[in-house]
């Protein structure tokens, strides 16, 4: 075929392609809105057709994702998202499957869904979106909801230890772990790309705003003053420095803890910790997962972890398929349901 009669090439897809005719409805100010316009911008940039796209939800408000989401998409039940979003992966691998869901819905209810869909590296996207509260049921304690938390469901405050969506992921054996904010807008973006890129598994927690239920459950991160002081953004080869002033760091002490040091005085940043988010081991990613919550300590954003090495449950399955059939045929449906054991009922 001559390049004269080769199709005009497609438009490049932007933001509007990703935007349906649906009325977007969440409270005014939740921070949903920034996560969906931040998804919405970059999917675009993705060089994937959009028909290829798929959006996955469960149940709560991060689940009205789908519908605001020009792509194919399903808005499941409770907790099942990863499994269902697994079940279209294992079968279709060559679609991008993402999945919306928030800390009650893949923690509570759905979590051995979560954790079993991260250690079978199935290459799915899943945005946890963590407001710690239950919002579409008006504001119940969350799996994330700090301890001794006053909602309506605990009155008195929560004694439950709030999970690590972080330290549970990586403990899962996830292949690539993030963290971001949902007003960090250029950070999330960037976060939600690294993720995109990523072959297996991409957990990605987005720390977000219930301003009706919860508000304020990150102001202490994403106040202006607070997030120098607070926040520790993690870039791959470069030392964990921190401070409005970059006069904080991180050190590696001898027990292979780490502590926070102040740079000067013989300190310099060639003494700090530097940022290894390809460490084939997970001990170091746990660690960085646990250090917000001590005091003096910042919360780290970004990758924690990035290990590519892991084949993909989806191919594997389809290979181990693929050689069956090549050593022993298709397979017969109705030979399959008349084998094995049966019983005869008189």
């Amino acid at each position: 075929m001559s390049t004269a009669t080769l199709p005009p090439p497609l438009p490049p897809l932007t933001k509007k392609d990703f935007q349906t005719d649906q009325e977007v409805r969440w409270c005014p100010g939740c921070g949903d809105y920034a996560i969906l316009s931040a998804v919405q911008s970059v999917f675009p940039e993705l060089g994937i057709k959009r028909e290829n796209f798929v959006v996955v939800s469960g149940i709560g408000c991060s689940s009205r994702f789908p519908y605001y989401m020009n792509t194919f998409g399903f808005h499941t039940i409770h907790g099942r998202a990863p499994a269902i979003a697994t079940g279209i992966k294992a079968i279709r691998p060559d679609l991008e499957v993402w999945v919306a869901t928030g800390d009650g819905d893949a923690l509570s209810i759905g979590g051995n869904h979560t954790i079993h869909m991260l250690r079978r590296n199935v290459g799915l996207k899943v945005l946890l979106f963590n407001n710690r509260i239950y919002g579409l049921t008006k504001g119940q304690y969350s799996p994330t909801s700090e301890l001794g938390k006053k909602a309506k469901s605990t009155p008195y405050g929560s004694l439950d230890r709030p999970f690590n969506p972080i330290s549970l992921a990586i403990g899962s054996e996830a292949t690539f772990v993030a963290r971001s904010v949902d007003v960090f807008q250029q950070h999330l973006k960037e976060t939600l790309k690294q993720a995109a890129a990523h072959k297996g598994s991409a957990f990605v927690e987005i720390l977000q705003n219930c301003n009706i239920f919860n508000d304020g459950a990150w102001f202490n991160l994403t106040e202006k003053d607070a997030r120098s002081e607070h926040v520790l953004m993690l870039e791959h080869g470069k030392p964990l420095i921190f401070g409005k002033n970059r006069d904080k760091g991180l050190r590696r002490m001898p027990d292979g803890d780490v502590e926070v040091v102040q740079l000067g005085n013989g300190i310099t940043e060639s003494d700090l910790l530097v940022h290894d988010a390809h460490h084939p081991r997970a001990f170091y990613a746990f660690l960085l997962s646990h250090i917000e919550h001590r005091p003096g300590f910042p919360t780290p954003i970004g990758v924690l972890r990035s290990h590519d090495n892991l084949p993909r449950y989806e191919d594997v399955m389809n290979q181990q398929i693929n050689d069956v059939i090549a050593k022993r045929g298709p397979g017969d449906l109705t030979k399959l349901l008349r084998a094995g054991d049966t019983w005869e009922v008189k």
